[in-house]
């Protein structure tokens, strides 16, 4: 019997907008690609979430991708708040969930910049009943003991959640760690899909 639901925060509670934050600085085509490639596409741009280094250091990875846009991926970085946008369906999901009895948390890898810098797109969060930002524990997701660490701190039985995250690779981490897991792809499938699991 399902008893949590545990969100994931970008492209499910939120929009990961980074296209849009990246074109928003009017780089030529090219330029935009190669900066796009040494950043969010980047091994490195987990370091963020990983939180284990500071801020500079982390760019500074980024930046070892391709000194030639140095200047660009500083820019791009000096505030991130573009990279994720408000979803308007989150409080009022959370809150039907709650009031359906549910226990609701956010289990997601972000960084300190983005959660101080994208602070108006996370205006759910108090609602919910916790969670884990990656960057607070120092593991991301996939990582088997994010979800371990989750279901630590809660006191939760892994079988009674059911995780949505939009990349199949975390979905079937979770399962893997004995929750129930569904690939978002849009809030009416994922209802569906919760549906299924005896969610109504």
């Amino acid at each position: 019997m399902i008893k949590n639901i545990v969100f994931d925060i970008g492209n499910v509670l939120t929009y990961y907008t980074w296209e849009s934050h990246i074109h928003s600085f009017g780089f030529s085509e090219a330029v935009r690609e190669r900066v796009i490639r040494a950043t969010v596409k980047s091994e490195a741009w987990n370091e963020f979430d990983r939180g284990v280094l500071n801020d500079e250091e982390v760019i500074g990875l980024l930046v070892q991708n391709d000194p030639g846009v140095e200047k660009e991926i500083r820019r791009m970085m000096e505030n991130v708040g573009g990279l994720v946008s408000k979803a308007d369906y989150a409080i009022p999901w959370i809150q039907e969930l709650k009031g359906k009895g549910y226990h609701v948390y956010y289990l997601s890898n972000f960084s300190f910049k983005a959660e101080k810098e994208c602070s108006h797109a996370l205006d759910f969060m108090p609602y919910m009943d916790g969670g884990i930002l990656s960057c607070k524990e120092k593991l991301i997701k996939p990582q088997p003991e994010i979800y371990a660490r989750l279901l630590e701190i809660y006191d939760l039985i892994a079988d009674e959640c059911v995780f949505l995250d939009d990349l199949d690779v975390n979905v079937r981490a979770a399962k893997a760690a004995g929750l129930h897991g569904i690939l978002f792809t849009t809030r009416e499938a994922a209802l569906r899909e919760l549906a299924e699991l005896g969610v109504k």
